[in-house]
C-alpha cells in the first residue's frame, strides 16, 4: 500500500477524466471491462475504491499510457505496477541490442529511436545525412530530436518545406502533451516553439513546400541536392516498463526514386 501525493487528483477524477477523453459512457467501458455502470459510477464518485486489478483492467479498455497506469494505481494507495528502469540498467542490454539491430535493417534510410521528450537514445549510419552542417553545439550528448530540426543552427535552414513540417512536429507535441502529464515534454515544446525561423537566403525556405501523394515530406537539401523522405513512427507492442513504452524508432523513408537511389550510393561501402 502507498500514499497518493498530497493534493494529487482522487483516482475515480483521473478515470472519469481519461473516460471522457475517450469519449465512452459508463455503461460502454462496463460492459467492456465486465463490470456494471452502477460500480463505475460509485468509483468515479469516490464511493467505492477499485481493486488494483480493476484499475489495470479500466486503463487497458481506455488505452491509459503505461505511466499514467502507474498514476491512477498511487492515486488508489497501490504501488506502481510497472517498473521504470534507465536506459543504462544492465537488464536493459538486450533492448539495446534489438534497437541497433531494428536500426541496421532499415538501411539505407535513416532511422533513430528517441525516448519520451525526444532525446535521441539511438541512430543508425544513415542518420548522419539528416545532421549535416548541424552546429556542433547541439551534437552533443543527450540530442534532442526536436531541437536538432527546428534550431536556427540545426536542420531547420536546409528544410525546404520549413513551415509545414514545424507544424506538424508542433502538432505531434501537442498532441502527446494532451494524454501525458509530461513536464519536461512540455518544456521542450515551449523551447523549440520560439525557436525564429532560419534566416536563410532565398525564396520558399520557410514556405510551405511540395507535398507527397499519400503524406507530408520532409524535404532537404543536403550537398547540392534536394532529398524528399516520409517517416514512420513505431513502438513496442504491449510494453511492461514505462521507459520502454515512451520509445519510438522513427524511420525517414524516401519519397521519390532519386531520393531512394541517392540513399543507396551514399551508404555503398
Amino acid at each position: 500500500m502507498t500514499t497518493a501525493p498530497s493534493g494529487a487528483p482522487a483516482v475515480g477524477t483521473l478515470l472519469r477524466t481519461w473516460r471522457n477523453r475517450r469519449r465512452i459512457s459508463q455503461l460502454e467501458l462496463a460492459l467492456r471491462a465486465d463490470s456494471s455502470a452502477r460500480h463505475i459510477s460509485f468509483v468515479e464518485t469516490g464511493r467505492s475504491r477499485p481493486s488494483q486489478e480493476m484499475i489495470l483492467r479500466l486503463a487497458d479498455h481506455l488505452d491509459i499510457p503505461v505511466r499514467e497506469r502507474n498514476a491512477l494505481l498511487v492515486a488508489a494507495g497501490y504501488a506502481p505496477h510497472y517498473p521504470e528502469r534507465p536506459l543504462d540498467d544492465p537488464a536493459m542490454g538486450e533492448l539495446h541490442a534489438c534497437l541497433q539491430r531494428l536500426l541496421s535493417a532499415h538501411e539505407p534510410c535513416p532511422a533513430l529511436v528517441v525516448d519520451g521528450t525526444y532525446e535521441v537514445v539511438a541512430a543508425n549510419r544513415a542518420v548522419a545525412l539528416l545532421l549535416d552542417g548541424i552546429a556542433e553545439e547541439l551534437l552533443v550528448p543527450p540530442m534532442n530530436a526536436m531541437r536538432l530540426t527546428l534550431h536556427p543552427r540545426g536542420m531547420a535552414p536546409r528544410i525546404r518545406n520549413y513551415g509545414q513540417w514545424r507544424a506538424h512536429l508542433l502538432h505531434q507535441m501537442e498532441r502527446q502533451l494532451a494524454v501525458l502529464r509530461s513536464a519536461p515534454l512540455r518544456a521542450v515544446h515551449e523551447e523549440v516553439s520560439a525557436y525564429p525561423p532560419p534566416d536563410v537566403p532565398g525564396e520558399g525556405r520557410t514556405n510551405d513546400g511540395p507535398a507527397a501523394p499519400f503524406a507530408l515530406p520532409l524535404v532537404l537539401e543536403h550537398g547540392g541536392r534536394t532529398l524528399s523522405f516520409v517517416s514512420t513512427v513505431s513502438t513496442f507492442n504491449t510494453p511492461m516498463d514505462v521507459t520502454v513504452s515512451e520509445l519510438a524508432l522513427e524511420t525517414f523513408l524516401p519519397a521519390d526514386p532519386e531520393t531512394a537511389a541517392y540513399l543507396r550510393e551514399a551508404l555503398t561501402p
